[in-house]
């Protein structure tokens, strides 16, 4: 197979640092790019539909939610690993191009409910369809077997992760 850019960088890293071992970088440094790539290809897919990851994040939480695709803020903001600054600049942005609107919560009378549009629902579904066919596309090279044995292993990976993190 041929070397690639992670295997030009660790032999550098391996002259620089004999002593230590880089074989986990084979790794997580090719996911690091594959996360770049992966980002990039998203962005230029959800940006064909005026919409960006973090957009289409927001939108697709309502979405998945069911009917009547709507969440308060501080459930959607842990969902999506955001702030409430983070989903309060993302809901201004949404709420002004009419793909979602801000209700209040009957459940308490401080509070808002976010809601998906028809017209937000629409775009998300077209924005999220359009992805599924590019991301598709980048598995064209692997049988059935081998998509299985990877899914698998990132499974594991991000479990590994996701124990490890307390946030």
């Amino acid at each position: 197979m041929e070397r690639d850019l992670t295997d030009r960088t660790l032999q550098g890293v391996s002259a620089s640092y004999p002593d230590l071992d880089v074989s986990a970088y084979q790794v997580t440094g090719r996911l690091a790019r594959l996360g770049l790539y992966l980002a990039r290809r998203q962005e230029e897919v959800f940006g064909r539909f005026g919409l960006n990851r973090g957009e289409v994040g927001v939108l697709s939480a309502l979405r998945s939610a069911g009917p009547p695709n709507r969440l308060n803020p501080t459930r959607l903001g842990r969902g999506l690993m955001l702030s409430s600054a983070g989903i309060t600049s993302r809901v201004d942005r949404l709420e002004r191009r009419g793909l979602i609107v801000r209700l209040p919560d009957p459940d308490d009378r401080r509070g808002v409910l976010i809601e998906l549009t028809d017209r937000g629902s629409e775009l998300v579904d077209a924005a999220v369809r359009a992805n599924t066919e590019s991301e598709t596309q980048l598995l064209v090279g692997f049988n059935n077997r081998e998509i299985d044995t990877l899914e698998r292993l990132l499974r594991k990976l991000v479990a590994t992760l996701e124990r490890a993190d307390p946030g």
